[in-house]
C-alpha cells in the first residue's frame, strides 16, 4: 500500500491507497467522460431531431423511449440530467487527483450508488413498461454500473478514516484545492450542454420536417 500521511497535508489522521487506486480513478474518469458523451448525444436528439418529427408520425424503438412520459423531469430531458450527473463524477474524480483526500472517495459512494438505482429503474421502464430499448440509454445505464463497481474497487484498495472523523475538514480541503484543475473540464461540459439549449432559441431557419 502507498501511504499518504496526514501530517504533511495538515490533517490529523492517516490513510493508505494501493498503487492501483490512481489507475482505478483514471478508468473511473474515462468511463464518466464516455457516459457524459452519451448524454450529450441524447440531449442533441431531444433538442434537434425530435422537433422535426411530425406530431402524428408513428414512433417505435428508441424514439418511443425518449419521447415517453418518463423521458422528462419538469420538461428537462433525463439525458440532460444525466449529463449533470456525469459531470459531477468527473469533477469529483479530478478533485481526488488534485488532493488525494479520502473524503472524496466517501462522497462518491452514495453518488454512484444513486446512479445505479435510477438507471435500474429506467431500464425496468424500457423492458417492462415501454417495451422498447434505447441503445444509448442502455449504454448510459451500463456506465453508471461500471462507475459504481470502480468506486467499490477503490474502497477495497484503500484504507480511509471514518466519514465522521473527516466531515469537519471540508473547509480545509476546499482551501487546498486547485480549482482550475478541478473545474475546467466541468465548466466545458456545462457550457456544451447550455450551448445546445441556447441554439434552440436563436433566430435560425425553421426545422424542415421529415417526409
Amino acid at each position: 500500500m502507498a501511504t499518504e500521511t496526514a501530517s504533511a497535508l495538515g490533517f490529523d489522521y492517516d490513510w493508505e491507497y494501493s498503487p492501483r487506486v490512481p489507475t482505478l480513478f483514471g478508468t473511473f474518469t474515462f468511463v464518466a467522460v464516455l457516459g457524459w458523451l452519451v448524454t450529450v448525444v441524447l440531449t442533441a436528439v431531444h433538442l434537434f431531431a425530435l422537433p422535426a418529427i411530425p406530431p402524428d408520425a408513428p414512433v417505435e424503438g428508441s424514439i418511443e423511449v425518449i419521447t415517453s412520459q418518463w423521458a422528462y423531469v419538469f420538461g428537462v430531458p433525463l439525458a440532460t440530467l444525466g449529463g449533470f450527473y456525469y459531470l459531477t463524477t468527473i469533477g469529483l474524480a479530478l478533485w481526488w487527483f488534485d488532493t488525494r483526500h479520502p473524503l472524496i472517495v466517501k462522497i462518491l459512494t452514495p453518488i454512484t450508488a444513486t446512479g445505479v438505482v435510477f438507471s435500474a429503474y429506467f431500464v425496468y421502464l424500457q423492458l417492462g413498461v415501454i417495451g422498447e430499448i434505447c441503445p444509448f440509454c442502455m449504454m448510459s445505464a451500463a456506465a453508471t454500473v461500471v462507475l459504481f463497481g470502480l468506486e467499490l474497487a477503490i474502497l477495497r484498495k484503500s484504507r480511509t478514516p471514518a466519514l465522521s472523523s473527516m466531515s469537519g475538514d471540508l473547509g480545509r480541503l476546499l482551501a487546498g484545492t486547485n480549482y482550475a484543475v478541478v473545474l475546467f473540464a466541468v465548466l466545458i461540459g456545462l457550457v456544451t450542454l447550455l450551448g445546445m439549449y441556447v441554439v434552440t432559441v436563436l433566430p435560425l431557419p425553421e426545422t424542415v420536417p421529415f417526409v
